[in-house]
């Protein structure tokens, strides 16, 4: 996902023995009243950011939360995981042997939270529209394999898409291709502010601050018609500063559930003093964490010194020091567990090994030591990043083959520079947009991939994706996969480092909190219930 991120704040956060006294929630929502959830994503309407909650616009896993509530798409993921089911639809199936027209057929009475009945008129205006709008910072980049689409009647779609995408259901369970009115959003023209209207299973109450959203009330929308069981009438999502003051929060009773993101002190310390009336539930997690390089910037325009910049870098060491329990080293760009995965950069490089550096550098000719600046931003992914960062350059300079420096900016500024290629090398975060290798590959690889670097292998964007794609049984993609990630190993365009490993707590008599946050760290709300939970 083009700006998903994960806010993971390094500095320990003390979890007070004040929760051993919380029991059931005193405060922000008792007696059945909305069950209220912190979370550190913050959300901001500014000059880089006018739409945040426009499903045209909106790619980055905060604003995909708040739409995954309050807008209806034709699939989702079942609270299992694994392949996607109907959701708006009743039916949905490719129609042909070469996975290249895909239809869809909707459920009866389906109606907007307005009353408005919502017809297969408004899928096609929704499709359409994001592709028309088609922002750079915006989704449409997963529509990259549809042509056209077309309705036949009121209650059914065709997806033509221009090659084989077997990926395309994922994709249609996706915020890219939420359902909305024709009444609410312009054909054209982005939504801007906060305000979102759908047929999800909630609707959604803004609460607005110099133009950040503080708060969201979702209440339940008695017009949803889908396959979502929805266990509450209300749910509050709470935005805080940092995970500190969401920990005082959830201490103090004003909140029930902490959501994204534990610190690693946090999780470190409810793992290891349990705190009675509080439980830490450990969760399956897909972020990934890399470092990217300009490939057509000096030093690492010379492919001798990423890959030197692999040979070094000791992950264990970096979560060691920067997140603890929060992540588990990464040796490709896809996660350890997903399917098709291979360790290629542990199988080039190793781990560690300054011998392996000086070799690449020598036998290139590379004059050291290389002079080298990482670029991180400070306020998107936490204080965590800059250990994070301070222990890579350490990694490089020990080495004296590298004269690292480290240079950090805020995300509104971060960001516009990036893509404009200001910096060599630099740090992001991927949440995924679906489980599926082909959602860690395409996005950084393909023509206009999300990073907007200049890096391009005619094998893997003319051959290999798409042969990945025509496999319908994604088993039969392992060897396209492979390949792959070993070509992105031997090129290093991207420099794979950590996936994250997702907590939540939360406090007794809040039941379904297993399933409040899937995989993809899509948050769903509707699991969450008041009971005895366990």
């Amino acid at each position: 996902m083009n700006r998903k991120t994960l806010v993971l704040t390094a500095a320990a956060v003390s979890l007070t023995p004040a929760l051993a006294a919380c029991g059931s929630a005193t405060g922000g929502g008792a007696g059945g009243g909305a069950i209220v959830v912190g979370t550190t994503d913050r959300f901001e309407a500014a000059d880089y950011a006018p739409a945040p909650l426009d499903p045209a616009y909106a790619y980055d896993a905060g604003a995909w939360n708040i739409l995954r509530q309050t807008l209806q798409t034709l699939m989702h993921v079942p609270r299992g995981g694994g392949q996607p089911v109907p959701e708006a639809a009743s039916d949905c199936r490719f129609t042909d042997q070469g996975s290249e027209s895909y239809r869809c057929t909707l459920r009866p009475g389906l109606k907007f939270a307005s009353g408005d009945p919502l017809t297969a008129k408004d899928v096609k205006f929704s499709i359409d529209r994001v592709l028309a709008i088609k922002d750079e910072n915006g989704p449409v980049g997963l529509l990259s394999t549809l042509d056209t689409v077309e309705t036949k009647g009121e209650d059914q779609i065709v997806f033509h898409l221009k090659g084989p995408d077997a990926t395309f259901p994922y994709k249609l369970s996706t915020p890219a291709t939420a359902i909305v009115n024709s009444k609410d959003y312009d054909a054209e023209k982005l939504r801007a502010g906060f305000e979102v209207d759908g047929s999800g299973p909630y609707t959604m109450k803004p609460e607005v601050k110099d133009n950040k959203l503080v708060r969201a009330v979702f209440t339940k929308n008695e017009n949803y018609r889908g396959d979502l069981k929805v266990q509450n009438d209300k749910v509050e999502l709470r935005s805080f500063d940092d995970s500190a003051a969401m920990g005082k929060a959830l201490e103090d009773g004003d909140i029930q559930m902490m959501s994204r993101t534990l610190s690693p002190g946090q999780i470190q310390q409810l793992s290891d003093n349990p705190k009675k009336g509080v439980k830490l539930v450990p969760m399956p997690g897909l972020e990934i964490r890399y470092l990217a390089f300009n490939t057509e910037a000096a030093p690492v325009k010379d492919k001798a010194v990423r890959q030197a910049i692999a040979a070094v870098v000791d992950r264990g060491e970096l979560i060691n020091k920067a997140y603890g329990k929060a992540a588990l080293p990464l040796y490709s760009l896809v996660p350890s567990s997903v399917a098709n995965h291979v360790n290629s950069f542990y199988n080039k490089y190793g781990e560690g090994k300054h011998d392996t550096a000086a070799a690449l550098l020598r036998e290139a000719g590379i004059k050291t030591p290389v002079k080298l600046t990482l670029n991180y931003t400070t306020d998107h992914y936490g204080d965590g990043t800059a250990v994070e960062f301070e222990t890579l350059k350490s990694q490089l300079n020990d080495t004296k083959l590298f004269d690292v420096t480290v240079k950090g900016t805020e995300w509104a500024k971060y960001r516009p520079a990036q893509k404009r290629g200001e910096y060599a090398a630099y740090g992001l975060g991927w949440f995924p947009d679906f489980q599926d290798a082909d959602n860690f590959i395409g996005p950084f690889l393909e023509k206009d991939n999300f990073l907007g670097t200049s890096y391009a292998n005619s094998t893997v964007r003319g051959k290999l994706i798409p042969e990945s794609r025509r496999a319908g049984n994604r088993a039969d993609a392992a060897d396209a996969f492979g390949k792959i990630q070993d070509i992105v190993a031997e090129d290093v365009p991207v420099l794979p480092l950590w996936q994250a490993k997702q907590y939540v707590a939360a406090r007794d008599g809040i039941t379904g909190v297993e399933w409040s946050v899937n995989s993809i760290s899509d948050l769903q709300l509707w699991e969450l219930g008041r009971g005895v939970s366990s």
